[in-house]
């Protein structure tokens, strides 16, 4: 596949094809039908090509400075150089004829000036019409290119709104819940959920919020997470994750499952229960990863998507639905055995598949 720099470079490129065509059709289709000799029509042929050449790469200077002027004065300007131009074309070819017959004294028949003249008006119109389609396409594609960049960019900056949104969420409940470790003289937890939240925040500010992250990875920030959660629950939150081995190198959004993991012990937990159990699980079939987030809370009240349960949910979806628009499903629901059940399925992708 050819690739232009510029359109300088597409315009010379069909500029030298187009007139190489015209100079092969008019030797098969007009010259070698007719009884010229080839002394004569093969020099003409050269300089009449040359010379509609040149006329047409005038031509298009003229273009490029009339295409500023008002459409009427731009659409007369035109029909008038294409005019003057199929003029021009034709007494050269005429004269050049003439000299090559040693016979410059010939005038030309209304007939030869009509047929001439209609043939130079065709090939000049039809030079100056696919002169202006090919401009008017790759502008097209010029401002189809544009949209989709600024699509992208705006993708991007959302993207990285909905994650860094995430990040005071969780960082101001961990720091209460130091405080009030500091306050109770429980320091060996509060170093240890000091730990876990540096951890967790260095793996937050250094992600790319764009990048997907392997399973395995995902797993891992969010068991520190978790870790961190249990020093504020202790005996109280279990966190079961299940992985499968074919499912470790796959790529998910980076931090996607935290909040939803955050979201359930926020809204799930109750205050009378004596454990709570939350299970996060990742499977494949017919080449789709498939997340599960299930937990032994409360479950959803009413329509689960028409509630409101917060940042976490909202920001989770629509996150897919930036990086996986239309090919992705996240549900809401209520498990049979009780509390909330939370599926997410994306398609199965590894850094191989994406390289």
């Amino acid at each position: 596949m050819f690739k232009f720099n510029s359109r300088t470079q597409l315009f010379w490129l069909c500029q030298y094809s187009g007139w190489l065509v015209y100079a092969i059709l008019t030797e098969l289709m007009i010259k070698l039908p007719g009884d010229e000799p080839w002394q004569i029509h093969l020099p003409h042929l050269l300089m009449d090509t040359l010379f509609g050449f040149v006329l047409t790469v005038l031509l298009r200077e003229l273009f490029h400075f009339l295409q500023h002027t008002p459409t009427r004065i731009n659409i007369a300007a035109h029909i008038g150089c294409i005019i003057i131009a199929c003029l021009i074309w034709t007494k050269f070819k005429w004269f050049t004829l003439l000299w090559l017959y040693d016979n410059p004294s010939q005038s030309m028949t209304w007939f030869d000036f009509g047929t001439w003249n209609l043939a130079s008006l065709t090939m000049l119109s039809t030079w100056s019409g696919f002169y202006y389609a090919i401009k008017a396409y790759l502008k097209g594609v010029e401002e189809q290119r544009k949209a989709a960049e600024a699509i992208n960019l705006a993708n991007e900056s959302q993207l990285k709104m909905l994650r860094y949104q995430l990040n005071p969420h969780f960082m101001f409940n961990s720091i209460n819940a130091i405080c009030t470790l500091i306050l109770q003289k429980d320091n060996l937890h509060a170093v240890s959920m000091l730990e876990k939240l540096c951890n967790l925040l260095r793996h937050s500010l250094y992600t790319d919020p764009l990048a997907k992250v392997t399973v395995k990875e995902e797993v891992r920030i969010l068991s520190t997470y978790c870790d961190l959660e249990k020093c504020r629950f202790k005996e109280k939150l279990n966190v079961d994750i299940v992985t499968e081995h074919e499912t470790e190198y796959c790529l998910v959004p980076s931090l996607i499952l935290q909040p939803l993991v955050e979201n359930s012990i926020k809204h799930g937990m109750g205050l009378e229960q004596d454990t709570y159990d939350i299970q996060v699980s990742f499977k494949l079939a017919n080449d789709k990863l498939i997340i599960t987030v299930a937990d032994t809370g409360t479950g959803f009240e009413h329509n689960p998507e028409q509630s409101d349960f917060g940042i976490g949910l909202k920001n989770c979806e629509n996150r897919l639905n930036l990086i996986y628009p239309q090919d992705y499903q996240f549900k809401l629901e209520n498990s049979a055995q009780g509390g909330a059940l939370i599926t997410i399925i994306i398609p199965s992708q590894t850094e191989e598949s994406q390289s």
